[in-house]
């Protein structure tokens, strides 16, 4: 599915507030139809992140998430942060994010923050975290595509990693999702946005983080539910 399908989809506030509403629903009522839904949401935000993550975002993207505003319902973070990010792109300039992007993740030899899992998990980068992400992905029957350079523990990899795996017609169960969520993502992922939150050169990437962490945090309470 193209990107803009993804970002479209998630302009609806009925995507967004099926999944939200599925959390506050009791088990015994909970709708499997309005689940499949929750699922497409999770799936379609995983590919965005993957996608501000992978690269800065172009003109045409940035016009996409500047329309994605919805009116927000009490307590709903998640609405909070992808109104943050619209907003963001309603004032943002293609170049001087680009530049961001680059001085953030790449930099001259490093970027301010690494994107990486095996450097939060050892404080190394190709280490054992990688090695057994990379056991796990061939259990899973994934590949790296080959026009891809970065190691398969990149942020970006393993959010495209997780989208897959949650594809309501191609995916794995809620049990498989919990594992490779909590083994390969949960134990860093939160701290990798607190670090793009305090770097010095960002800025539209604060919002980026801000919407990674309320989805996080969603994602925490959703593979929590019983299923």
């Amino acid at each position: 599915m193209p990107l803009e399908s993804n970002v479209n989809a998630l302009s609806d506030e009925s995507s967004r507030g099926s999944a939200e509403q599925q959390l506050r629903t009791p088990a015994s009522e909970q709708d499997p139809p309005a689940f499949k839904e929750a699922d497409r949401f999770r799936a379609d935000t995983y590919r965005i992140l993957a996608r501000l993550f992978r690269a800065a975002p172009d003109q045409d993207l940035i016009d996409l998430f500047a329309d994605c505003s919805q009116p927000e319902h009490p307590g709903s973070c998640l609405e909070s942060a992808w109104n943050g990010l619209a907003e963001a792109c309603q004032q943002a300039d293609p170049a001087n994010v680009d530049d961001e992007f680059h001085v953030l993740f790449i930099g001259l030899g490093r970027g301010e923050v690494l994107p990486y899992a095996s450097w939060y998990l050892s404080g190394f980068l190709l280490d054992r975290p990688l090695a057994r992400l990379r056991a796990d992905l061939d259990a899973l029957g994934i590949e790296r595509a080959e026009n891809v350079s970065e190691s398969e523990d990149h942020v970006a990899a393993i959010c495209e990693t997780m989208a897959l795996l949650v594809e309501t017609e191609t995916g794995i169960d809620y049990t498989g999702q919990k594992q490779f969520f909590d083994q390969h993502l949960q134990p860093w992922f939160s701290q990798f946005l607190d670090d793009i939150r305090a770097a010095q050169a960002a800025d539209f990437y604060r919002r980026v983080a801000a919407l990674g962490q309320g989805f996080f945090e969603f994602e925490e309470r959703w593979l929590s539910l019983p299923q």
